[in-house]
């Protein structure tokens, strides 16, 4: 059985800084590319940043700067360095582990975990 938990969430000023983790379990951790996505009231979905297997990342021009994202295959787990946030970082942030291989795509999400910046 797979799972995929956040934790990490929580209330943070502006100019703050905030760590998300994720575990997963149930999978073969490296070979997946791991991905941070968020989604605030009344808006779509969308990427944070990814990681490969291979260590390669991409960022959401929003983060770029600010956020970092790392993996620990050991722990298997995954993470989100946040700083200077702002109040449109405020979301939910969803932690997803991906992988394609043969035309068989393996996609599994976490619950979610609030993140919210306010004064």
């Amino acid at each position: 059985q797979v799972q995929v938990v956040e934790s990490g969430g929580g209330l943070v000023q502006p100019g703050g800084s905030m760590r998300l983790s994720c575990a997963a379990s149930g999978i073969v951790f490296s070979l997946y590319r791991l991905g941070w996505y968020r989604q605030a009231p009344g808006k779509q979905r969308e990427l944070v940043a990814h990681i490969t297997s291979g260590e390669s990342t991409v960022y959401a021009d929003s983060v770029k700067g600010r956020f970092t994202i790392s993996r620990d295959d050991v722990k298997n787990t995954v993470y989100l360095q946040m700083n200077s946030l702002k109040p449109e970082d405020t979301a939910v942030y969803y932690c997803n582990a991906y992988r394609a291989l043969w035309r068989v795509e393996n996609d599994y999400w976490g619950q979610g975990t609030q993140v919210t910046v306010s004064s």
